[in-house]
């Protein structure tokens, strides 16, 4: 049975880390099937948006497989850090938006693989949390950089050190989550956003997401050059022009991606 699934429709890729048995968690054979998967979604322009769940209804990702951790080497160990966050480096710095439809516990890695997405929506009944320190460890998948930049370090520490588990409403009010909805209808909300989005220029959504995304950590000056290189990027394209089109005829524009 395949561990990661990819399902098509239209312009939208949905992932799902499928292993409900074990609360989707993350053994080293699930992270190699979601880099390729990953991969494979990287230079495919023809997806637009990426949405990112769990199998079943009580879990998006309780984190590490814990029962595999414990047969292996401190090598072994070693390369299954490196692996998570080397793939959650790859959903962070796709060209595509990503959401991540948290379905139920969203724990270490599970969070993690949340927080490298650009949205968040979260059932109801979710659990989000960094319990890493009570199991001796830290978070490895880069929960300590992400979570710290989203809602700031006092907050960050506060929930990492503690090892503490919070229900969705709580991450809502942190802003960790975008929005929190009714559990049967995660999806529902997730792909409506993904369509809102998916209705402007496809190039310009890349631009724009690259543009913020390595713009937020440096300087104005700085930031303001990367803007301007990427609205340099999108002047020449055929959706541009059809844009301006559209307006003249006052209809929707129909974007091709080029």
């Amino acid at each position: 049975m395949d561990k990661i699934l990819l399902e098509r429709e239209g312009h939208l890729a949905s992932i799902t880390i499928n292993r409900p048995e074990r609360l989707n968690c993350f053994d080293y054979e699930t992270l190699c099937e979601l880099e390729e998967t990953v991969e494979q979604i990287q230079t495919d322009r023809d997806i637009r948006m990426v949405l990112i769940t769990g199998a079943g209804e009580k879990a998006f990702s309780a984190g590490a497989d814990l029962k595999e951790r414990r047969t292996l080497t401190e090598k072994e160990v070693r390369r299954n850090v490196n692996k998570i966050r080397t793939v959650f480096t790859m959903i962070e710095e796709l060209p595509q938006p990503t959401i991540a439809a948290i379905n139920g516990y969203a724990l270490g890695g599970g969070f993690e693989l949340a927080l490298a997405c650009d949205f968040r929506y979260a059932a109801e009944h979710a659990i989000l949390g960094l319990p890493e320190v009570s199991m001796a460890i830290i978070p490895g998948g880069g929960g300590t950089q992400r979570l710290t930049k989203l809602i700031g370090p006092s907050k960050a520490k506060e929930l990492i050190l503690t090892a503490r588990r919070i229900p969705a409403a709580e991450s809502e009010n942190l802003g960790i989550v975008n929005q929190v909805t009714r559990s049967d209808a995660v999806i529902e909300k997730s792909k409506e956003l993904a369509e809102e989005i998916m209705q402007n220029g496809p190039l310009a959504v890349i631009q724009a997401k690259y543009a913020i995304h390595h713009g937020s950590n440096v300087d104005s000056s700085t930031g303001m050059a990367i803007e301007s290189k990427a609205y340099e990027v999108i002047i020449p394209t055929e959706d541009r022009l059809e844009a301006l089109e559209a307006f003249k005829e006052k209809r929707q524009p129909k974007f091709q991606g080029k």
